[in-house]
């Protein structure tokens, strides 16, 4: 079912003045299944700071749409009533060459900020202290982003990262990767002449926006063999000893400006390879990262990481993913990928205990074209091909609703908690008076799931007939996910309604 933006009502978040629960009709089903849900409130850890995307690629291009169309998305998905996100990780673009063919995916080719003079040619022109070679007028699209979203957030917190360096900084020309896949593609001994490309952008664009980027990542997913010079996105190869080295020049370009923003790393696809990153850092690199990144494509080693950053004492946060099911056909209400993707959240949550969970791109490209079945890559589908003058109809999925879940009720502030059911994530709000579970019920039978004594219970349902809709009971059924608001000691009531 394609569902209208524009047809589809708001939802209020729990600070808005409370409203009738509206109950599901009733239909038959098979006898639930007994589940125990014991938190242990008595243990919170981790204080979450909020859930977010990444800008790039789809602010790239959505953010020249006409007003009334890029203002609706991004009440969607940082408005109070849409997901209510805290978060933004804004793509410091390389850029290629002037003139370069157009090969890389929809929104993928973001614009760096340098300028080359005319009649200036190869790839030895650039320098940071030269003001004729920047170019402030470039990203527009993503930048929009960043003033819709300080409009929209109180406390929003920014994250500057880099996919890849300046064309003219790599080995290839391209900023897609290296020719080959496990070569490095930053030219020997530009790791300082990068370091201060972006940390003249973070100045700048904080400056330019009023905004604060209180992380810097500098790196992404470097020790693998994803980028090469064909590939259609940027990316860049970084071995342990690069990484470390461009960490620490890094941190040193931030500290000559003076500013507040800090390191994060290694922004590795994976906890096992996060992992080996980290085995190889020395001390004195380990002392300039001031927040640990990992991604969760891979889930091996999850508590490691946990560990690392405990051990440590620095901040983690997961700060990409997006799981739909693997060979799911494009489909806006279908819950298969809806039920993976929450099920990936919770299981995150529950292991690597990070301060944010961060998702990849929230707004993908219709897919399905051509005859092809498509994905369900992303939360929200639009036509990101299309003119950016014209109308921009776009399509609110399952998984969209999945995180709604999650993000409207887990709150800047709270901390997690342990719960023994592996279905199940909590959180604790500050107060300690309400408690939110998310469960997971990815089977084909309904749970009857029981809580603590002395907590008031609201649900709230996403499955295939409601979306992040108040449900009477507690009673999660079958493929669905539900959110379980326990309140106490006079806790308000908050408010949800049916969408």
């Amino acid at each position: 079912m394609r569902i209208a933006v524009a047809a589809l009502a708001l939802i209020a978040m729990p600070a808005m003045p409370a409203m009738s629960a509206i109950a599901a009709p009733a239909v038959a089903q098979a006898p639930a299944t007994e589940v125990a849900l014991r938190p242990a409130i008595d243990r919170p850890s981790t204080t979450f700071e909020g859930w977010g995307t990444a800008l790039a690629w789809f602010a790239n291009v959505t953010g020249g749409w006409p007003d009334a169309d890029r203002e609706r998305l991004a009440d969607r998905l940082y408005g109070r009533d849409g997901l209510g996100w805290t978060i933004a990780r804004y793509n410091i673009g390389g850029g290629n060459a002037e003139g370069t063919p157009p090969y890389l995916r929809p929104g993928a080719a973001v614009a760096g900020f340098w300028r080359q003079p005319v009649g200036i040619t190869g790839r030895d022109w650039w320098r940071a202290d030269d003001e004729r070679l920047w170019d402030w007028s470039r990203d527009a699209g993503q930048r929009w982003w960043l003033d819709a979203i300080k409009a929209r957030v109180d406390h929003p917190i920014f994250e500057a990262f880099s996919n890849s360096p300046p064309w003219f900084m790599t080995v290839s020309g391209r900023v897609s990767g290296a020719t080959k896949a496990t070569d490095e593609n930053l030219r020997a001994g530009f790791e300082r002449p990068f370091a201060a490309y972006l940390a003249r952008v973070v100045e700048e664009l904080q400056r330019r926006h009023g905004i604060v980027f209180r992380t810097l990542s500098p790196v992404n997913e470097p020790d693998t063999d994803y980028w090469y010079a064909a590939n259609r996105q940027e990316g860049a190869h970084w071995g342990p000893a690069r990484q470390a080295a461009m960490i620490d020049a890094a941190d040193a370009a931030l500290r000559a400006r003076k500013l507040a923003t800090v390191v994060a790393a290694p922004d590795e696809t994976s906890s096992s390879r996060f992992l080996t990153d980290w085995a190889a850092y020395s001390p004195a690199i380990r002392a300039r990262i001031g927040q640990l990144n990992v991604h969760s494509y891979g889930t091996v080693n999850q508590t490691g990481v946990r560990d690392a950053a405990r051990a440590a004492g620095i901040r983690l946060w997961m700060s990409e993913n997006d799981t739909p099911l693997g060979n799911d056909p494009e489909d806006f209400a279908g819950m298969a990928s809806a039920l993976a993707f929450a099920e990936h959240v919770v299981l995150d949550l529950k292991r690597l205990e990070p301060a944010a969970w961060v998702f990849w791109q929230a707004v993908e490209d219709l897919s399905a074209r051509g005859g092809s079945a498509g994905s369900n890559w992303g939360l929200i589908k639009a036509d990101l091909r299309a003119d950016a003058g014209a109308a921009h109809p776009f399509h609110l999925t399952r998984k969209y609703w999945a995180m709604a879940q999650f993000s409207r009720y887990i709150r800047p502030g709270y901390r997690l908690i342990a719960v023994d059911d592996l279905d199940t994530a909590g959180a604790l709000s500050p107060d300690g008076r309400t408690l939110a579970l998310v469960h997971v019920n990815g089977g084909d039978r309904p749970r009857r799931l029981s809580v603590p004594a002395g907590w008031r219970s609201r649900m709230i349902v996403t499955d295939a007939r409601r979306t992040a809709a108040c449900t009477a009971g507690t009673i999660a059924p079958a493929r669905s996910i539900v959110t379980l608001l326990l309140t106490r000691d006079g806790a308000g009531e908050g408010a949800c309604t049916a969408s």
